[in-house]
Order: C-alpha cells, then structure tokens, then sequence
C-alpha cells in the first residue's frame, strides 16, 4: 500500500509542477501585458485604406503608397509593377515593434532568473519549486523569442551564453544548498 502511495505521490507532484508551470507563466505574460501595452498594426496601417485598383505609381504615391516593379513576367492586365499601400505605415509599425520587443526582453529576463531564484531557493515542496523554476524557464524563452528575430547574431550568441552560464550556476548553487541542508539535517 505504501509503494502505491509513494507512485501516486510522484504523479500529483508533477501534475502539480506542470500546472505551477503554466499558471506562473500566464500571471508573468498577462501581468505584463496588462501594464506594457503592445503596439497594434491597426495603430498604424488602417484595415482598409483603399479598395481602390492602383495601377500606377502616381496614384500609389497619391495615396501616399510605395510602387514596386515587377522583375519577372508582367501581368495580363499590363501593368508594370503593383502598390504597396501599407509600405509606410508597416515600416512605422516595425519600429516601434522591434522597440517593443526589446524593452519586453529587458523586462522579462531578470523576471525569469528571479523566478529560478525564488523556485529553487525559498520552496522546500518540490512541486511548487519546480513550478515556479518552469514558470522562470517558460518567461525567459517568451522574453528571447520576441526580441530573438531582431537581435544580432553576436547579441543572440550572447544572450545564449549568460543564459547557459546563469542556469548551470544556479543549479551548482542550489544543489550544493540543498546538499548541505541534507547533512546539516542528518547530524542532529
């Protein structure tokens, strides 16, 4: 009876690990976009600007558009090239985004090493700290992936590199903690 006990225990511990997981990462995700607003393309480019056929680069411009040549096969209708209507407006749009994204990493990563922190340090209950570990994990890869396309290859090389040299200290660290609590325990 005690070894069904002890398996059961295992599998809700898990269970429990996986929830904390999920539910720290939405609180982190949802609380920070509650109070950092993400920018919307609607901000920027209208939904519909024209519905309009443009066929020529002065009307494109007109509509203060950009025009692009084909390179290829020209279309049947003639045409030499065709509008972009959101050119200008989405350039904009990428902008304040790419800012956005960074200020969101900026953001995110101490948030996920405190959380590693908090989760391997303070929480005793192993369920509860691997949640909150999971929770730190999970922030730490939605902050790098939403600045990842915009970093340089030498910043995503970095950030990899403190990232990988921050988790093996930490785990050195809290399992040398954990270790020595063990024997601290055992003597008395």
């Amino acid at each position: 009876m005690a070894k069904k006990e002890h398996s059961f225990s295992w599998i809700k511990n898990i269970i429990f690990a996986i929830a904390i997981i999920i539910l720290t990462s939405f609180v982190v995700i949802y609380g920070i976009q509650t109070f950092y607003d993400r920018p919307e393309y609607t901000d920027y480019c209208p939904e519909v600007r024209s519905a309009e056929y443009v066929n020529s680069s002065a009307r494109c411009e007109q509509l203060n558009g950009k025009w692009n040549n084909f390179d290829g096969p020209k279309p049947v209708d003639g045409s030499n090239g065709y509008c972009d209507l959101d050119y200008y407006c989405r350039q904009d749009y990428e902008a304040v985004n790419k800012i956005y994204s960074r200020n969101l990493f900026i953001i995110t990563v101490p948030i996920g090493i405190i959380l590693l922190l908090i989760g391997g340090a303070l929480f005793s209950l192993e369920a509860v700290g691997a949640g909150i570990m999971g929770g730190g994990i999970v922030t730490l890869i939605y902050g790098a992936g939403s600045y990842w396309p915009d970093a340089s290859d030498v910043l995503r090389f970095a950030i990899s590199l403190v990232g990988l040299v921050i988790v093996i200290f930490l785990a050195y660290w809290l399992n040398k903690e954990l270790k020595r609590k063990r024997l601290f325990w055992k003597r008395k």
